[in-house]
């Protein structure tokens, strides 16, 4: 196991908890009355975040954290509430529902090692998938 990675019990339990913000999150972005046309096409606008990588792996990682913590889409949140504006809340649920998916599948932030080292352990090729 790598420091800092997640493995075990509280992995799966950070996984879950990603599944339940999903679908809290698009739960709510029901309620709004917005289209699901508008959740369909941005549910994977924080992934145009990857050409962070373009820049290096450091870069990268930053930028890509930057857009896959619940820091935007909570302060977005706020100030769509604020302004009552349904449409900015909409977006703020869009983001989250992501950032959901992307957890409970098992994409955590990224270290500046590689797009490979994330807070849940290793992903793609050489990573281990044995549940840890």
């Amino acid at each position: 196991m790598n420091p800092g990675m997640v493995n075990g019990a509280p992995r799966l339990v950070l996984r879950a908890e990603g599944a339940s913000l999903l679908a809290i999150a698009a739960l709510l972005y029901g309620r709004t009355g917005e289209p699901w046309w508008l959740f369909a096409v941005l549910f994977f606008a924080p992934d145009l975040s990857f050409a962070g990588y373009l820049g290096g792996p450091r870069l990268g990682a930053i930028v890509y954290n930057a857009a896959h913590t619940l820091i935007g889409p909570a302060a977005l949140g706020v100030v769509a509430l604020l302004l009552a504006d349904h449409l900015l809340i909409a977006l703020a649920l869009i983001w989250a529902a992501h950032i959901g998916f992307d957890r409970a599948l098992g994409y955590g932030l990224k270290y500046g090692a590689g797009f490979g080292f994330t807070h849940l352990g290793r992903i793609g090729r050489g990573a281990s998938h044995d549940g840890r």
